[in-house]
């Protein structure tokens, strides 16, 4: 039985190293209790610091580091997918470097998919311990608006941290699109999964490369596509702005004849006229984004170009 590891890194020179010296540590007392094989696959997403040269001295070190290093960084999403394209094991688990995700939960999560009940074993956090509050807040506001909006379930606080069968490894891997949310594609792709609970741990080393703008444009990813509730919503503003207009020309019209037609009122339809415009460039702004990310589909880009791999270096010992 053969179980990889998928850790996506970007700037984490500092992090890889610990996070190999917890994941071997759980990786021999997995090999005594299931009788399990690991392998690690990092994936470097054009790191600016030592992140490829690290990932080169695990591998000289041991056999079982894989990576694969990307020619620029692509973002996680592809550096999951990359990670998910090169694993051979019969068990898949992707995981962050900063040890924000326990490798010592994957015993358990083994044990759950040997029963043969589930699929996928996840994990979720219960707090959000170490954020800011507006940041909490707005991400609890995120899974609120996209739940409501998508058929697909995103769990709150679930984390990217699961281990998953080879069969549904290969059902992810089917969904090759160039513009990627892993947890609306881990959701919807089905397969029964238990979730696992634990409080929010702290980064052992390094900084998070997440800030609220990169945050709010992967929220606009999972929204745009997993949902085309906004273009309802635009469609639904364009028919009721319809109606509000044909009621103001009754109204106008009526107060003509009964009342004259005075030249008062222009300050309200000024304000009237900024807001239906602002209306307009909204909805055509919902639209865009989803020709946006149209365009970019139809392009068939490859969803990350690879400049390196442990294949291109001599055999570690």
């Amino acid at each position: 039985m053969l179980i990889s590891l998928v850790v996506p890194c970007y700037n984490e020179e500092e992090a890889m190293p610990l996070f190999y010296q917890e994941a071997n540590r759980v990786a021999e007392e997995m090999k005594q209790s299931h009788g399990a094989d690991f392998e690690f696959i990092f994936v470097n997403d054009g790191s600016k610091d030592g992140t490829l040269r690290t990932a080169r001295a695990l591998h000289e070190q041991d056999s079982r580091v894989r990576y694969v290093s990307f020619s620029r960084n692509f973002g996680k999403e592809a550096g999951i997918y990359a990670g998910l394209q090169a694993a051979k094991g019969d068990y898949v688990a992707t995981l962050d470097a900063d040890l924000q995700d326990p490798p010592a939960l994957l015993p358990s999560m083994l044990d759950t998919l040997l029963t043969g009940d589930y699929d996928c074993a996840a994990t979720r956090r219960t707090t959000r311990k170490g954020e800011p509050p507006i940041r909490s807040w707005f991400a609890r506001m995120f899974y609120k608006i996209i739940n409501k909006m998508s058929d697909t379930e995103i769990v709150d606080g679930a984390r990217d941290f699961r281990l998953m069968s080879r069969k549904m490894v290969d059902a992810v891997l089917s969904m090759a699109e160039y513009n990627r949310f892993s947890k609306g594609i881990f959701s919807w792709v089905g397969f029964e999964t238990k979730w696992f609970e634990y409080e929010n741990v702290e980064r052992v080393a390094g900084a998070t490369k997440w800030n609220f703008w990169s945050l709010f444009k992967y929220s606009i990813e999972g929204i745009v596509g997993f949902s085309t509730t906004p273009l309802l919503v635009a469609a639904g503003a364009g028919v009721l702005f319809c109606i509000a207009a044909f009621i103001g020309i009754l109204f106008v019209v009526v107060r003509a004849l009964v009342f004259g037609d005075p030249t008062s009122g222009w300050p309200s339809l000024v304000c009237i006229i900024l807001l239906c415009s602002g209306v307009q460039l909204f909805c055509t702004g919902i639209v865009g984004e989803y020709l946006a990310k149209t365009y970019l589909e139809v392009k068939h880009r490859p969803i990350y170009i690879v400049a390196e791999t442990e294949e291109d270096r001599p055999h570690a010992r």
